[in-house]
C-alpha cells in the first residue's frame, strides 16, 4: 500500500489565518484559512512547489479564470481571489463548502432517490451553464462535487476544462467516469462527453460504486476501460430506483455520443420528469437567460411547437421553453406522469427566497404552495397518421388540441430491439411491443453522429435498413405510436455491427 504523503507547508498569506488541511491532490493541496476582512472561512488551493512548470501554471490560471467566469452559478464553487504567495506558489481563494462532498458520501451512505434527483438537476444546470459559456468541464466526478453549508451541490476543479470544440485532450481525466470516446487512442469529445460523466456521477451516487466497478473483482484501469468501451451499463441494483431513472442513465451513458442526450439541459429535463412521475416537488433549473413563453402560450422561437415533458411555472405564468431531447423532424407527443395539483397552501410574502439565504437564495417562489406541473403532456401532432410516400411522416405545424381529463398511463417503449445483417449488407431490425393495442404503429429512424434522423411510420415490428445506408455500425430508435397519436415517452435505441 502506498504511503500517504504529507501536506505541503501552508503559505503565509497576509490577511488570512491558517486553520487546517482540507485535502491533498496531485498538483495542489487545499487548506482551510480564516479570512480577517471580511471575516469568513475560505478554502485556499495552493500549487505544490514541485509542480511549478509552465504547463501546470497555465492550467492553474485557466482554472481560476473559468471558475471566476462561472462562479455566479449557485452550483459552481465561487472563486474569491487568485494570487502568488511570497514563496512563489500560485493560490486560489475559494468558497469553503463545509459539508461532506459526494466523494465522501456515495461510498458510505445510501442517498435517497429524491435527494439524488435534486442533486442531478442542479448539477445538470451547472454543466449546462458552463456549456453555454463555451466551456467543457472534462472531469465531472463525485470528488469534484462539494456540498455548501445550505446543502447545495457545488461543482469545482475546472483545472483541465477547455473551450467547446471537436478536439480534446485526456490529460488528468478520471477513468471510471470517462466516456468511451475520451479513452480511445485518438480521443474526441464535446458536450455529450460531459453528459456521460454527469450521468456516471449520478449513477455512482445511487449505486455506491463507480458504474463499471465489479465489487470484489478486477477493477484495474485496463479492465475498467474495456468494460466502459464494450459492456452494457449494469443496473444500479437498488429496488427503490425506478425503471424510468435507470433508463435516463442508460441513455445518457450510451456508448455512442449520438445516442445520448444532446445537452445537460436535456438530462435535467429527463430527471424532472422522473420527479414528476414519483410525485415529488420539481427541482427548478438554475439557468441564465431562459426564454419565456410568449403571450397566448406560444414560445417566441422555433421550439414553440415542441412538446415539453413538463413545464415549470414562472412568475407571471411564463414557463421555461427548452426541448428535453434532440430536435427531430417530426414532433410526437411523449406523455409523462403528472402529479395531481396539491391543495392550496397559505400565501407566501412576495420576495421570500425559495432557496438558501446566501447568494443561492436569489430564487423567488413562482407560485404559492406546491409546484403545479402544466398539463402539456397531451399535445400531439395532428397529422401524425398521414404519411408521405415511402412511409416518411409529413411534418406539420398543426397541433391537436390538448387532451383534457385524467392523464393516461404513459406509452411504453418497445423492447428486445435487435439487428441482423444480411449477406447483401442490409440490416433488419426487429422488436417487441410489451402492450399491443389496436391501431399501434411504430415511428423509427436511423441515428447518425451528426444531424437528426428522418423518421418513418411502419405497421409491423420490423424494418430493414438498405445496404447503402448500413455501412459500419447501424443504430436506430423506435417508438410505439397509439391510435390516439400518443407515443412512447422514451424511444428504444439499438445498434447492429
Amino acid at each position: 500500500m502506498t504511503a500517504r504523503r504529507e501536506a505541503s507547508a501552508p503559505p503565509d498569506l497576509p490577511g488570512y489565518e491558517y486553520v487546517r488541511v482540507l485535502g491533498l491532490g496531485g498538483f495542489a493541496d487545499v487548506f482551510l484559512y480564516r479570512q480577517h476582512l471580511p471575516r469568513r472561512e475560505v478554502a485556499v488551493k495552493v500549487l505544490l512547489a514541485g509542480s511549478l512548470d509552465d504547463e501546470v501554471r497555465e492550467r492553474f490560471q485557466t482554472e481560476a479564470n473559468l471558475m471566476a467566469q462561472l462562479s455566479h452559478h449557485p452550483s459552481i464553487v465561487t472563486i474569491h481571489h487568485a494570487a502568488i504567495a511570497a514563496d512563489g506558489r500560485p493560490f486560489l481563494v475559494m468558497e469553503y463548502c463545509s459539508r461532506a462532498g459526494l466523494a465522501e458520501r456515495y461510498r458510505s451512505e445510501r442517498i435517497p432517490v429524491p435527494e439524488v434527483l435534486r442533486i442531478g438537476v442542479r448539477l445538470a444546470s451547472a454543466v449546462e451553464t458552463a456549456h453555454r459559456a463555451g466551456i467543457l468541464h472534462r472531469d465531472i466526478k463525485p470528488a469534484n462535487v462539494l456540498t455548501t453549508d445550505f446543502g447545495w451541490p457545488a461543482l469545482t476543479d475546472f483545472g483541465i476544462a477547455a473551450t467547446t470544440g471537436p478536439a480534446v485532450q485526456t490529460m488528468g481525466m478520471s477513468i471510471p467516469w470517462s466516456p468511451p470516446e475520451l479513452l480511445a487512442e485518438h480521443p474526441t469529445g464535446d458536450e455529450r462527453s460531459d453528459v456521460y460523466a454527469l450521468a456516471a456521477t449520478i449513477y455512482s451516487v445511487l449505486a455506491g460504486r463507480t458504474p463499471f466497478e465489479l465489487p470484489g473483482g478486477n477493477n484495474s484501469a485496463q479492465q475498467l476501460v474495456a468494460r466502459i468501451e464494450r459492456s452494457p451499463l449494469p443496473p444500479v441494483g437498488r429496488e427503490d430506483v425506478p425503471l424510468q431513472l435507470q433508463a435516463v442513465l442508460d441513455r445518457a451513458m450510451a456508448k455512442h455520443p449520438s445516442r445520448r442526450y444532446s445537452s445537460a439541459m436535456a438530462v435535467a429535463r429527463a430527471l424532472q420528469e422522473v420527479e414528476a412521475a414519483l410525485r415529488l416537488p420539481i427541482t427548478p433549473l438554475d439557468l441564465p437567460d431562459e426564454p419565456a413563453v410568449a403571450p397566448g402560450g406560444a414560445a417566441g422561437d422555433e421550439d414553440a411547437t415542441r412538446l415539453r415533458g413538463i413545464a415549470l411555472p414562472a412568475p407571471g405564468g411564463a414557463s421555461d421553453d427548452e426541448d428535453a431531447t434532440r430536435a427531430r423532424s417530426v414532433v410526437v407527443g411523449r406523455p409523462t406522469l403528472v402529479p395531481p395539483p396539491a391543495p392550496p397552501a397559505p400565501p407566501r410574502p412576495v420576495g421570500v427566497p425559495d432557496g438558501p439565504a446566501s447568494r443561492r437564495g436569489a430564487r423567488v417562489a413562482a407560485v404559492a404552495g406546491a409546484v403545479v406541473v402544466a398539463a402539456v403532456v397531451g399535445v400531439l401532432v395532428a397529422t401524425l397518421g398521414d404519411s408521405a410516400p415511402g412511409g416518411t411522416v409529413a411534418p406539420s405545424d398543426e397541433l391537436a388540441a390538448p387532451q383534457t381529463g385524467s392523464v393516461a398511463a404513459p406509452v411504453p417503449a418497445p423492447h428486445s430491439l435487435e439487428g441482423t445483417r444480411a449477406a447483401d449488407g442490409s440490416v433488419t431490425f426487429t422488436w417487441q411491443n410489451p402492450d399491443p393495442q389496436d391501431g399501434d404503429r411504430y415511428l423509427w429512424g436511423v441515428l447518425a453522429v451528426t444531424g437528426d434522423p428522418t423518421m418513418a411510420l411502419v405497421d409491423e415490428e420490423r424494418v430493414t435498413v438498405p445496404a447503402d445506408q448500413a455501412t459500419g455500425e447501424v443504430c436506430i430508435e423506435v417508438s410505439i405510436v397509439r391510435a390516439d397519436r400518443s407515443s412512447s415517452a422514451r424511444p428504444v435505441q439499438g445498434c447492429a455491427p
